[in-house]
């Protein structure tokens, strides 16, 4: 059974999402591949982990995963100067920010990205589970589930590796990240894990990239509408996200807890 659709009838989805068991490197294939991954990720930088997963160990079957929010244009520039021609899977879940569709347009001009492709849940999937468009007040969790994680776990089934912007920083979760993980059937690549916000901030001057219209409005960390709001002075920067609720991830990113 697909372990992001399990319902419980009396409490609803299950388990939260961010609860989830991660897939693992169970096999010992796996493992020593891993293992060997991680080893040549090691003392590379974020540039060299994208060139170990774009073009020397999954060159055509990696895609990158994008919110096109206020940290992903360094990312993307660093991906596109490797290749443009790279799948980024976006999650239109329906209820983000008309300022980050337009921020995604930009940068997919000012980049060159050749191949950005929208998700979204189903309308199937939006009638059955949220006809009136506020689940997100009722179980944020569910929520995230049928608009991001299954679209996005359909969306990666053809590919063998991904790429994503998580960094260490961001939240306890993410705290013991490696540059290299395996998580449900693919390799993860994590070429910002060891970044800070300076060095985002550093590295995005340098390259004069374009800031996400709501950064400068108090949005530090910007996700789906409803469930974001600005950030008052000396709160964590991730504090607008689900804020008010024992959640600081929406499920898609989350290892099974071995850091692996």
């Amino acid at each position: 059974m697909n372990n992001v659709t399990v319902i419980d009838a009396k409490r609803g989805l299950m388990p939260r999402a961010f609860d989830r068991a991660g897939g693992g490197a169970a096999d010992a294939a796996v493992k020593a591949r891993l293992a060997a991954l991680q080893d040549n990720a090691a003392g590379r930088d974020a540039h060299g982990i994208l060139q170990l997963a774009l073009k020397e160990e999954f060159a055509g079957m990696t895609a990158v995963v994008s919110s096109f929010g206020a940290e992903s244009a360094v990312l993307l520039q660093l991906v596109a100067e490797i290749d443009p021609q790279t799948p980024v899977l976006f999650l239109n879940t329906g209820k983000l920010f008309g300022e980050t569709l337009r921020y995604r347009d930009r940068l997919q001009d000012e980049l060159g990205l050749g191949d950005v492709r929208s998700l979204a849940p189903t309308r199937q999937a939006r009638e059955t589970l949220d006809p009136d468009g506020v689940l997100w007040s009722q179980s944020t969790d569910a929520c995230c589930n049928f608009r991001k994680v299954i679209p996005l776990a359909q969306a990666l089934a053809p590919f063998e590796a991904q790429i994503t912007g998580r960094k260490r920083f961001q939240t306890r979760e993410r705290s013991n990240m490696q540059p290299v993980e395996y998580f449900e059937g693919r390799f993860r690549f994590n070429p910002l894990w060891q970044w800070n916000l300076a060095q985002l901030e550093a590295y995005a001057e340098a390259h004069k990239l374009p800031r996400h219209p709501l950064v400068e409005d108090g949005y530090p960390s910007i996700g789906c509408m409803p469930c974001t709001r600005r950030v008052q002075a000396g709160e964590d920067y991730r504090a607008g996200r689900w804020a008010g609720a024992d959640k600081d991830e929406c499920g898609i990113h989350l290892t099974d807890g071995g850091g692996i």
